[in-house]
């Protein structure tokens, strides 16, 4: 017993040496900010699904009460939606990925007035508002892109207001951190967000930045457990008593959603370049004709062609009959050029995974296969549909595993990921996110300093990160 006294006072010792130990004492306070940040992230995220989800609801009701109210109140919320965006926060249109990879490569002294438009309080507020109006409207958009943003802003503003004594913190893996929480606050996917940080918003090894890392989608994760439960974002579905061949309904699946999923985003980027040239009125019009032909979309064709398309992917996956007509999967796609396309916040992972959802749901039924194995075909469509969009075949495959805790299938979600990821470069050989990603750092020069060139140095850089 004596014994045992005398070996806890010295490990009391040594924990009280440690605490007095200035590199522990260090690290103990370069961790907190990611503490305190990766709490509110969570909490917001929780507050803004709330809402989102509210707002669907919202559409439901009007649906309710008759689909044509969609010719007023569509047009009205694209229009405010968008001009609230570009009055008040320019940063905080569209997913709000592109921005966070953006401020990750400008975050330097000599460009963090640049990194202020991107992430910051105001991006927060205006980013959930607009986006919140958008989907109100019926807007084809999500809210785990903007999630993102949100996340990245408050990493940044608590790293900004730390005191001038506080141990230096790296502002780039501080909002590398908040990227990797923000998604796995958004879609309950640790892991997604884990590998999602590394394979999209940085190639910094991962070393540097583990603790980090690891930490805030812990915290920001747990958060927003602690909240809503510890849910899976889709469920349960039933991929058992797989057919032996049903890889080749894979491959089949994944060659056709990559090339749908990156030939939309190429008509996205056109049509945004096309939208640029405009002065306020015609911008204004722009929207109006957007918002009545997703309107007539939903009016004349289904209603499944508004909202972030999940109860798409839900009655694919668990419903016995699985129908989905063959122009289900354009419809999506039409919706989510429609609304992004728009200018206001919002994002596109769920709405590319509704995409994907409908194109694996019609070519089961192609196929004529049992219920479990097209189940495995509308996963592997949402793989590589997003993959299409984002590039980014093992978080696309990590989200949509972690989604549906269906581990049996992780092969399979991986070979559509790569399918779709080799087809997609005969479409364009960069992703949606590094062309938007370039056109952000373009506009901020060119408000910041205006300059000739800007255009073609963007496009060098895309060269040569294609050449790497």
């Amino acid at each position: 017993m004596k014994k045992l006294i005398k070996a806890l006072r010295l490990r009391l010792k040594w924990g009280y040496d440690q605490l007095h130990n200035e590199r522990v004492k260090t690290n103990l306070l370069q961790a907190i900010p990611f503490w305190i940040a990766s709490v509110i992230t969570g909490l917001l995220a929780v507050l803004y699904t709330k809402l989102f989800s509210w707002a669907e609801m919202g559409t439901e009701w009007v649906m309710r009460h008759g689909v044509w109210w969609l010719f007023i109140i569509t047009p009205i919320t694209f229009v405010l939606a968008w001009w609230l965006v570009f009055r008040f926060a320019p940063g905080a249109r569209g997913s709000g990925i592109p921005q966070v990879i953006a401020a990750v490569e400008l975050t330097t002294p000599k460009y963090n007035h640049l990194v202020q438009k991107l992430l910051s309080v105001r991006i927060i507020f205006f980013k959930m508002v607009s986006s919140i109006i958008m989907v109100f409207g019926g807007g084809v958009v999500g809210r785990e892109g903007p999630t993102i943003q949100i996340a990245g802003s408050v990493f940044r503003v608590i790293n900004q207001i730390l005191p001038s004594w506080w141990p230096k913190i790296s502002k780039s893996n501080m909002i590398k951190a908040g990227a990797a929480a923000g998604l796995a606050a958004a879609f309950n996917t640790p892991l997604g967000g884990v590998v999602f940080a590394m394979e999209e918003v940085t190639r910094t090894h991962i070393s540097y930045f583990k603790t980090a890392l690891f930490t805030a989608v812990i915290i920001a994760g747990l958060t927003a457990q602690g909240l809503l439960g510890p849910y899976l974002y889709l469920g349960y579905p039933d991929v058992s008593n797989l057919s032996g061949y049903i890889f080749f309904g894979v491959i089949a699946v994944g060659v056709v959603s990559g090339l749908l999923g990156s030939g939309m985003a190429r008509i996205i980027l056109s049509i945004m370049k096309w939208v640029r040239s405009f002065n306020i009125s015609k911008r204004v019009v722009y929207l109006t004709i957007c918002a009545l032909l997703l309107a007539s979309m939903a009016y004349f064709i289904s209603e499944r062609a508004l909202g972030s398309g999940k109860d798409i992917m839900t009655h694919a996956l668990f419903t016995a009959d699985k129908h989905l007509p063959w122009y289900m999967p354009l419809v999506r796609i039409v919706g989510s050029i429609i609304s992004f396309t728009s200018g206001a916040a919002g994002g596109v992972f769920a709405p590319a995974l509704a995409a994907g959802a409908s194109i694996g749901a019609v070519m089961g039924e192609w196929f004529n296969v049992s219920a479990t194995n097209v189940n495995l075909l509308i996963l592997a469509g949402m793989v590589g549909f997003l993959t299409g969009v984002t590039r980014t075949p093992f978080t696309s495959a990590i989200l949509v595993l972690e989604m549906t805790d269906r581990h049996n299938v992780i092969f399979h979600l991986m070979l559509a990921g790569m399918i779709a990821t080799m087809v997609s470069y005969l479409v364009d050989r960069h992703s949606f996110y590094d062309h938007l990603k370039m056109q952000f750092i373009q506009d901020l020069h060119h408000e910041a300093i205006p300059a000739e060139g800007d255009e073609k140095q963007g496009n060098e850089e895309l060269e040569m990160k294609d050449e790497k």
